[in-house]
């Protein structure tokens, strides 16, 4: 049996990677506000869309790559659209189902926001790390991911 309480240098970690992990997002969401007025919850949606294929998706295929909530991106995409970032278009092989899908002016905003979001993550994670420590980052966060997303 283990024990109950996490070790020393396990508490340590821990609370590191909790406190990087509100720390980040909070710095990548003011970046992306200050130089383009997107929120990183927008950008994660407008990535998705502008990597797929004609730049259009079904809903669950956002909730899937974003591991969110259906009624979370239900809410997302309603505020979205009335920025004229995405557009909503019945899905023709399906009768009752959607199709999201990246406007111009969408495409044009994460045309924009992509390069100063990269410069943002390279300059705030990766440029801290050395290869080692890039490719041992990896390596652990691929191994809790992977026990994270195995079947129960």
């Amino acid at each position: 049996m283990t024990a109950v309480w996490l070790s020393d240098d396990e508490q340590r970690a821990w609370r590191t990677y909790l406190r990087m992990s509100s720390l980040l997002p909070a710095a990548l969401n003011r970046q992306l506000q200050q130089d383009c007025g997107l929120t990183l919850p927008e950008y994660e949606v407008l990535v998705q869309l502008s990597e797929s294929p004609c730049h259009r998706l079904r809903p669950f295929q956002i909730c899937e790559a974003l591991n969110w909530e259906q009624s979370r991106l239900s809410h997302q995409l309603t505020r979205m659209e009335r920025r004229g970032l995405v557009s909503r278009r019945e899905c023709a092989a399906d009768g009752r189902g959607a199709l999201i899908e990246l406007t111009a002016a969408g495409a044009e905003l994460i045309g924009a926001a992509a390069p100063r979001h990269v410069a943002a993550v390279r300059g705030l994670v990766f440029d801290r790390l050395s290869d080692a420590e890039r490719t041992a980052f990896e390596e652990a966060c691929s191994r809790i991911v992977a026990t994270l997303t195995e079947p129960s």
